[in-house]
């Protein structure tokens, strides 16, 4: 599934491509991706200016004149491709939403999984809709530090990692970048959350996994995502993240630090893949 550095070049990618363009009308080829489709939606669409693309955890928020907002998650495949007013495309079996702009570009919503979701809502109701109202805070935000990440993991018996694949206690970390930041923070996955934050106040340890998630992120955005699966951006570019991991997928081989003679393991927590250094992962 597009994590977070994903989506964010998803977001990128839409704001060059659409904002400022009116939408002239909507195809809608199916009634249904993973829930059905907004009612009147095509109606509701039509004729609307993009004022802005925005993110909100793995959710895009795309902003529309007359204060519509268009939510859209990509699920496990979907993705976006933008045409030009003269390029032509075959129409594929799971290009399931086709926006036509006014100056004859399209954006088409293909998506071969059917796991994404679209819904319209208010601008500016969006604490109030069922799919973010529970939301925690956005890691790569100001106001997310050590002392917020402390707070969220103080008591809890569950694992470090398990914890920052809750969305509830920081969004859109998701598993790769999960296993990443662990790894540069020398922080195990296995580790209770309750270590981490210590009893009161902060700890060197929280403050290594939130600057080393911060880091991480950022790297993954500016090289476009990682590659994996059906992931690419409007423009049709794979990401490169991928080429950088130390650990993630990296499973019997010699740990990425100099000073470390140990090696990239694979466990299963909560029914997920994590890899680690069991040398310098403590």
């Amino acid at each position: 599934m597009p994590e977070l550095p994903e989506v964010e070049t998803v977001r990128n990618g839409l704001v060059r491509h659409l904002v400022g363009a009116r939408i002239a009308d909507v195809e809608l080829r199916r009634k249904d991706l993973r829930f059905p489709l907004p009612r009147n939606m095509r109606a509701r669409l039509r004729g609307r200016r993009v004022l802005g693309v925005d993110r909100r955890a793995k959710y895009l928020l795309v902003r529309l004149s007359d204060g519509l907002t268009w939510l859209v998650h990509l699920g496990m495949s979907g993705f976006f491709t933008l045409l030009e007013a003269d390029e032509d495309c075959e129409r594929g079996p799971h290009d399931h939403v086709v926006v036509h702009l006014e100056d004859e570009r399209r954006a088409i919503y293909t998506d071969p999984r059917r796991f994404g979701v679209m819904d319209l809502l208010v601008t500016g109701h969006e604490s109030r809709h069922k799919l973010l109202s529970h939301l925690g805070p956005e890691p790569l935000d100001d106001g997310w530090d050590a002392a917020v990440l402390c707070d969220a993991l103080r008591g809890r018996r569950t694992s470090v990692k398990a914890a920052l694949l809750d969305q509830e206690t920081v969004v859109g970390v998701g598993n790769i970048y999960a296993c990443e930041a662990l790894f540069h923070a020398r922080i195990s996955p296995r580790r209770l959350s309750a270590t981490v934050a210590g009893r009161t106040g902060t700890t060197i340890r929280a403050r290594r996994l939130v600057s080393a998630l911060k880091s991480v992120l950022a790297e993954a955005i500016r090289a476009g995502g990682s590659t994996l699966r059906d992931f690419r951006s409007v423009e049709g570019e794979l990401g490169y993240f991928a080429h950088t991991f130390q650990v993630y997928d990296q499973e019997g081989a010699p740990c990425a630090r100099a000073a470390c003679d140990g090696r990239v393991r694979r466990i299963v927590q909560s029914g997920r893949s994590t890899f680690y250094c069991s040398g310098c992962q403590r």
